[in-house]
Formats: C-alpha cells, structure tokens, sequence
C-alpha cells in the first residue's frame, strides 16, 4: 500500500463540489460524477481537473484526520493507548509510518506548522 507524506506548507485549495451521485449512477461502472456526458473536450478537462483538485483536498484533509486520530490513541495519558503496531494495524501502515502519522498528528494537536 503506498503511503502518502503529509504535506505542509501548501495552502489548502477550495475544492469543487463533489455532486451527489445517486446509487443507479454510481452502480454503472462507466459512470462517473456525469462525466461521462460532457463533449466538449474543455468542458471535460475543466469538470475533471476540478474534480481532481477536490478529491485530492479531500485526502489531504482526511490524512490529517487519520494523524490526529493515531496521536490520540497513541496518547500515553490514555489507559487504553494503542502501540504504534496496534495502529499500524488498524490503518494497514506499517510501523514506521504509523509513527511518523502519531507524530504528524501531535504537531497538528500542538498547533505547530508542519515541515
């Protein structure tokens, strides 16, 4: 599984708006966001690109959610604190990123800029 490296010092973008997508849409496996609709080449390459930019904005924001979850549940002021193996396992990392997530996510909990 690849592991992403948090990213800091990048602005954080506004996303476009991901649309509902109803469960008969989403069933097709040829059908994407309405994509699939626009033939205007421009058209598509700007809904795709905005698409692209929110769903990246969306896993930053949710790695960033995943480091403050490992920090606290590594917290040792916890009596039912999980070992960095414990999250690993959990989030299907390995030990050695399932640290450098704990620590992410102190800096995030501290409030201080990341690297």
């Amino acid at each position: 599984m690849a592991e992403p490296t948090p990213r800091r010092h990048e602005p954080r973008l506004r996303p476009a708006p991901l649309l509902f997508e109803p469960a008969e849409a989403a069933a097709d496996s040829e059908h994407f966001f309405d994509l699939e609709s626009i033939d205007d080449p421009r058209a598509l390459l700007e809904r795709a690109t905005e698409l692209t930019h929110a769903f990246r904005a969306a896993a930053d924001r949710a790695m960033e959610f995943q480091a403050l979850a490992a920090a606290q549940l590594a917290d040792p002021r916890r009596f039912d604190r999980l070992t960095t193996a414990d999250i690993a396992e959990r989030a299907e990392w390995t030990e050695d990123y399932a640290k450098k997530m704990v620590e992410f996510g102190r800096d995030l909990m501290r409030g201080e800029p990341a690297d």
